[in-house]
């Protein structure tokens, strides 16, 4: 039986050495590989594309400057390295590299260039390859040709020249659905305009019949209304008689009909409110819709937008902050996460060579992130954002992206704005108290909704003390909470109300707010000329928005 173990344990050692010294050169050489990928700066893809196993290419977005031929020839091609290589997710040629991924009957290939980083290259194709279904039922060609444009407006969304974006599968759909609230705005509007005509001309029709009857019945001559060559006005006695019956009485306001308008339109611009959308809105209410106005002391949770800034300059950015937030009722805190951009707009092309100087005095430990053409050396070094090369400039009349940051974190002490919800069961049904208060007292938070849910069917809340203004939205079952200006002379406040329900009753609560100042204090201090540092004038814009605020 000895003998039996030590001639196993024997054997053992031998494959396992064996196995050792197999993988050992593997091992070294991808090694080396990934060191040498990880030390590349330059990632570019050149196309996207899928093909049948022939090669036939059926949809394919060139990210470069690529002719046909040149794609047609590449893609051809493909199927005859597949047999020559050893990998199974990648084959080379002296030029590209193709990284594939089959697709059933079909392949989705990105054409790259060979000193890509192939472990990007590899969760870019599982992000297009995930794209895929989303907008074709079955993976085959002729569904592939009718989804086409919807795929190429998809793999833009994933890569801009050459470079891969950050973004996941939900906001790639988002960024395609396009959904504009101006623009059914101004729909309704039109739609309420052409209907309104319809009723005005019906009207008129009516009355300029009961003209012609009243003619008749007093025995003058029936007028002839519009036309050429009109024999009604033929004498002028009788045009005398009809203007004294006729034209006397007060012309009756047609409603104008919507016309194209031959110069630029303002119908669809972002944030307009003209005298069409104030018609609709008084409509609504006159139909005992209950409309808020957004300049109204109850702003409800979807108008807290900022006012884009009075004074723009050649060279205008935007320092935007989103927050997304999820407390427990009980206390602490189950995710947070803020996004930060920093976005360059230069309009003139005297100030396109330019570098921005940033103060970071953050403290609450943001992960930072230049844009691939930034020179990340000058960033992390000096805290300057410049061009790689300093002799191009930055892109003309394009919102740029220059500088993001990320916060994630579940340390109770980085909330923002605290918000603790007591509901108490009582003889009558509950007894709620909500307070806020403000951790972070150097923000200035504006237009504050706090959104307290309502059990249906038992009428309205008694409200008690209260700070601030409050709306019972009955339609949604919500209690608004409104409170114009938090910060640090009003930093806390509550409200009290009682009604029937159970504590369940009252959850979520959410919160909406903007803020012109941002959480992370990163701003843009001065912008200078990339020749003889010499300054350039600037304008700035701040915004601090919700994404998502609610306590569970």
């Amino acid at each position: 039986m000895s003998r039996l173990y030590l001639l196993f344990r024997f054997s053992l050692i031998i494959t396992t050495n064996i196995s050792l010294l197999t993988l050992a050169p593997w091992h070294n050489e991808m090694k080396s590989k990934s060191n040498f990928t990880c030390q590349t700066t330059t990632k570019v893809l050149l196309a996207a594309a899928v093909c049948t196993k022939a090669g036939k290419a059926i949809v394919s977005r060139q990210f470069v400057e690529m002719t046909r031929t040149r794609v047609e020839g590449l893609l051809a091609a493909f199927p005859k390295l597949m047999g020559m290589g050893k990998q199974h997710t990648f084959v080379e040629t002296e030029s590209v590299r193709y990284v594939y991924q089959p697709l059933e009957k079909l392949y989705m290939v990105l054409v790259t260039t060979k000193n890509s980083n192939i472990l990007e290259d590899l969760e870019t194709l599982r992000l297009f390859s995930r794209v895929i279904p989303e907008y074709c039922r079955v993976l085959e060609e002729g569904e592939i040709s009718d989804h086409c444009f919807d795929l190429i407006f998809a793999f833009d969304e994933i890569v801009a020249l050459g470079y891969r974006e950050n973004v996941n599968l939900a906001q790639i759909r988002t960024f395609t659905e396009m959904d504009s609230h101006e623009e059914k705005v101004f729909r309704a509007v039109r739609e309420t305009q052409e209907r309104e005509a319809k009723a005005e001309m019906r009207r008129k029709a009516k009355e300029l019949q009961q003209i012609r009857r009243d003619a008749e019945r007093s025995g003058k001559k029936v007028p002839a209304f519009g036309g050429f060559g009109s024999t009604g006005m033929s004498s002028m006695s009788s045009g005398s008689i009809i203007t004294d019956t006729i034209i006397e009485p007060e012309k009756p306001k047609m409603a104008p009909v919507p016309v194209r308008p031959t110069g630029s339109s303002k119908a669809l611009k972002l944030g307009a409110r003209g005298k069409e959308v104030d018609n609709f809105v008084d409509k609504l209410r006159g139909e005992g819709e209950n409309i808020m106005s957004n300049t109204g002391k109850m702003p409800s949770l979807a108008s807290n937008v900022l006012p884009p800034p009075v004074n723009v300059e050649s060279v205008h950015m935007r320092v935007e902050e989103k927050i997304s937030l999820t407390c427990g009722r009980d206390g602490g805190l189950q995710n947070m996460e803020l996004l930060g951009m920093i976005t360059l707009r230069v309009t003139d092309d005297k100030v396109g060579r330019i570098r921005l100087m940033v103060n970071n005095y953050d403290k609450k430990g943001v992960q930072l992130q230049t844009h691939p053409n930034v020179d990340k050396k000058l960033f992390t070094s000096d805290s300057v954002i410049g061009l790689k090369n300093p002799e191009k400039s930055f892109p003309l009349n394009n919102d740029v992206g220059v500088l993001k940051w990320r916060l994630q974190s579940t340390d109770e002490a980085l909330i923002p704005l605290t918000i603790n919800c007591w509901p108490s069961e009582s003889a009558t049904g509950c007894d709620v108290n909500i307070e806020y208060e403000l951790q972070e007292e150097s923000l200035e938070l504006n237009d504050v909704v706090i959104a307290i849910p309502i059990p249906s069917g038992v009428g309205a809340p008694v409200v008690g003390d209260v700070d601030g203004e409050y709306k019972h939205d009955s339609r949604r079952n919500v209690l608004e909470w409104s409170l114009p200006v938090i910060d640090a002379k009003n930093k806390s406040g509550s409200l009290e109300f009682s009604i029937a329900g159970q504590p369940n009753d009252f959850f979520p609560v959410n919160v909406s707010f903007v803020s012109i100042r941002n959480y992370c204090d990163i701003q843009v201090a001065k912008v200078t000329h990339v020749e003889g540092d010499a300054p350039v004038k600037f304008s700035l814009e701040t915004s601090f928005l919700v994404d998502k605020y609610e306590i569970l």
